[in-house]
């Protein structure tokens, strides 16, 4: 399965998975109305939880008291994840080759994920596993580049991202319009990352796929670019907890719909 990830996340998540679960940012309490509202998940539902990682989003699933699945191709981070809840399914698979039968899942969700899969032929193999009417959510969370050091974090880390898949670049969209989907749904929430710099500024950057699969001579430089943005910034200097803004996206596509 390996060969149908994409090069950074193969690299990258295999060494990086403890700092991923540090380093990540929670989801706003908007979420939760967002899965039992538009997306219906209540304990008569099936939800797939589709390049879960960790599990940094599989806890947001259980709450809803849906039958959670969860697929994750990277076996370092899958073992996080059913370390952290071992009585939610967990399967080595990816988007275009699910573990399910046909019509066997209510939902499925991609958090923080589906732009590393975004394809007509993923979107195919969603559709087949999704029940008729099911949904499939997409949800990522994104520094809130309106605050001012914000672009210079983004900054730090984007110069290095080559041939990545990023949400923020917009290419993800491509994939649709499906034959098997209606229009894309947005909604949008404001929050935020709070902690100490080495988690919510240093950690999260260092949990970047193509982050973590540099050599560390050219790791230790991204280091010390942040240390000395923070070191320039009167918001990040010498300050024990900080907030970093999120602005959380969510999207919602109906099969047939």
């Amino acid at each position: 399965m390996n060969n149908h990830v994409h090069h950074s996340a193969a690299a990258g998540y295999k060494t990086s998975a403890d700092t991923y679960v540090r380093g990540r940012p929670d989801y706003p309490p908007q979420v939760a109305d967002w899965l039992t509202g538009t997306l219906g998940l209540d304990d008569d539902k099936t939800v797939l939880d589709l390049g879960a990682g960790t599990g940094k989003f599989t806890g947001r699933l259980v709450a809803t008291g849906a039958q959670v699945i969860a697929v994750e191709p990277v076996p370092q981070m899958l073992d996080k994840l059913s370390a952290a809840f071992p009585d939610v399914l967990a399967v080595n698979g990816t988007a275009t080759d699910l573990p399910l039968p046909d019509a066997s899942v209510d939902v499925v969700v991609c958090a923080q994920a589906f732009h590393w899969f975004s394809s007509k032929e993923a979107l195919t193999e969603i559709a087949r596993v999704l029940k008729p009417g099911g949904k499939l959510g997409l949800v990522w969370n994104l520094r809130d580049t309106r605050v001012g050091w914000v672009p210079k974090l983004d900054a730090i880390v984007n110069a290095l991202e080559g041939d990545t898949p990023r949400f923020y670049t917009g290419a993800w969209r491509l994939a649709f319009p499906h034959k098997a989907f209606g229009p894309l749904e947005a909604q949008h929430f404001g929050h935020g990352h709070t902690g100490s710099p080495e988690d919510v500024i240093f950690n999260r950057v260092r949990s970047t796929s193509f982050i973590a699969a540099l050599p560390q001579a050219q790791r230790d430089k991204v280091d010390e670019q942040m240390k000395a943005l923070v070191a320039a910034e009167p918001d990040l200097r010498d300050k024990e907890l900080i907030t970093v803004p999120y602005v959380t996206s969510a999207f919602v596509v109906v099969k047939g719909g």
